[in-house]
């Protein structure tokens, strides 16, 4: 009952999980496309050092966040396979994960706290902070529920992961005591192949030859 209630958690973590590497997948793609667009506007390459513009951070920082979404979610499967013998790296997947909502967390009480959250922001040069900014305003309720849905995933994936490290590793072997007979049929009718013991054949011929003579 135990490696059942186990599996379906793995099972479900890892499905929880592909969401949350879906969202980095997209992230990455939405960043490769901003650059795109950002080096089309520009005469050369601006993320070189010879560029006369000033580096595009809420690019960086979309890739950043994606690729660490991806990197969370492929030590969330490790986790996942890993579970029944070595919680390293079961640990490392919560521990991303609670920096991340935390971070989520932070930023999102900044926003909704303080009216001027636009100030602890630097410059975007390249405009796509503002024009996510006003995509959002614009479609907020549909914003708001894909935000909680993907908070919710990354809370239900920390969820798991605690069920599994509670649960404990799992022991695939049993000391050779706990073994039942039924449970190992072959070893009642075992044969024990070896040299022949002398010891005891000449204890008894010794045994023999005693009677003999006290008689």
């Amino acid at each position: 009952m135990g490696r059942l209630v186990r599996s379906c958690m793995q099972s479900i973590l890892k499905l929880v999980n592909s969401l949350i590497g879906m969202v980095g997948m997209a992230m990455i793609l939405y960043a490769l496309w901003m650059i795109r667009v950002w080096q089309r506007h520009m005469a050369d390459l601006p993320f070189g050092g010879g560029s006369d513009f000033p580096v595009s951070w809420f690019i960086y920082t979309f890739l950043g966040l994606g690729v660490t979404l991806c990197v969370i979610t492929c030590t969330g499967h490790i986790a996942a396979e890993t579970a029944n013998g070595c919680c390293l790296y079961l640990n490392q997947y919560m521990l991303l994960l609670l920096l991340l909502l935390l971070l989520e967390a932070g930023v999102t009480a900044d926003v909704f706290l303080n009216r001027n959250w636009e100030e602890d922001f630097p410059v975007d040069p390249s405009g796509n902070f503002a024009q996510l900014k006003d995509f959002v305003m614009s479609n907020f309720e549909i914003c708001k529920w894909i935000g909680l849905s993907i908070v919710s995933v990354q809370g239900l994936s920390l969820l798991l992961a605690m069920i599994l490290k509670a649960l404990g590793p799992h022991q695939y072997y049993d000391s050779d005591d706990d073994y039942a007979p039924d449970r190992v049929p072959l070893l009642r009718n075992a044969v024990v192949v070896g040299d022949p013991v002398y010891g005891s054949n000449r204890d008894a011929w010794n045994i023999k030859i005693n009677d003999k003579t006290t008689r």
